[in-house]
């Protein structure tokens, strides 16, 4: 199992990533109840090694941004922080797609500021707007990566027929869909990924439910000492060479307990277990 991924071809990250949301408050609106403890956290991430952290603006909106800036800027010298635009607040757990060019742009601006840097290294379009078609949206992006404001391009939550024609607008480095072992809806995505040697960034990546209730998930994770969590994990980075795992939680205990998934290694008998139970 390769441990690290290139992103664009010059960007190298180790496959265990975190994802920045739950820095925020409840329903990802406002700021978090301790602030402190989410710098805290924040800053333990890049001491166990993290080097890729994604976050978005409608995060808060914008307070999971500009924690980062304030937690870790001056960013250290290989960190990739990836952002995502195209998702607009009303509330808590509302969300609301706005893909219009004027919109990212200014949306792109404003994490640029948040996050205190000339240059984001990823940004992703968050969602693919129904009233706008994916090449007008990727269009602006591609005028942003242009300008120097954006290396590298992403998009999330596409179909393999939305990644093709993105992929005929821009250089598409990376797809950030919902994976993980209990649900596989996008596997076509990520094998198309998979041959372009795109990333494959899988959101909500812990398989929870009847998954991780069944007699055999438990078995090969008591095997490992490991909680389902971390069984979740270790199965996604044995899947696939192009998958990077961005589990996200405000627990500096749960967080070091992810980490420590990349250090598990299973079995192709315990991956053949594991994906056969998943199809039944």
């Amino acid at each position: 199992m390769n441990p690290t991924f290139l992103i664009g071809g010059d960007m190298a990250v180790h496959r265990m990533g975190y994802g920045a949301m739950r820095v925020t408050g409840p329903g990802i609106w406002g700021p978090p109840a301790d602030k402190d403890a989410a710098i805290a956290l924040l800053r333990r991430v890049v001491e166990l090694g993290v080097d890729f952290i994604d976050t978005a603006d409608a995060y808060g909106p914008n307070v999971s941004e500009e924690l980062l800036a304030e937690a870790l800027h001056p960013y250290p010298d290989g960190l990739v922080i990836a952002t995502k635009g195209g998702l607009v607040r009303g509330g808590p757990n509302d969300w609301r797609s706005n893909g219009t060019p004027e919109h990212l742009k200014k949306a792109c601006e404003g994490s640029l500021r948040r996050l205190r840097t000339d240059c984001i290294d990823l940004y992703q379009l968050h969602v693919v707007a129904d009233a706008v078609p994916i090449e007008d949206s990727l269009g602006a992006l591609a005028e942003l990566q242009q300008a120097g404001k954006v290396r590298h391009i992403g998009v999330s939550n596409v179909s393999v027929q939305e990644l093709q024609r993105a992929r005929k607008v821009v250089n598409v480095t990376t797809v950030q869909n919902r994976y993980n072992l209990g649900n596989r809806k996008y596997e076509a995505v990520l094998e198309a990924c998979e041959a372009a040697g795109i990333g494959f960034i899988p959101w909500y990546p812990l398989a929870a439910g009847e998954i991780t209730g069944r007699q055999q998930f438990r078995e090969v994770a008591g095997r490992h000492e490991a909680t389902p969590g971390q069984l979740s994990l270790a199965w996604l980075l044995h899947r696939s060479e192009v998958i990077l795992p961005i589990p996200g939680t405000s627990s500096v205990a749960h967080l070091e307990e992810n980490t420590a998934a990349r250090y598990m290694t299973l079995s192709a008998e315990e991956m053949a277990g594991l994906e056969a139970m998943a199809r039944a």
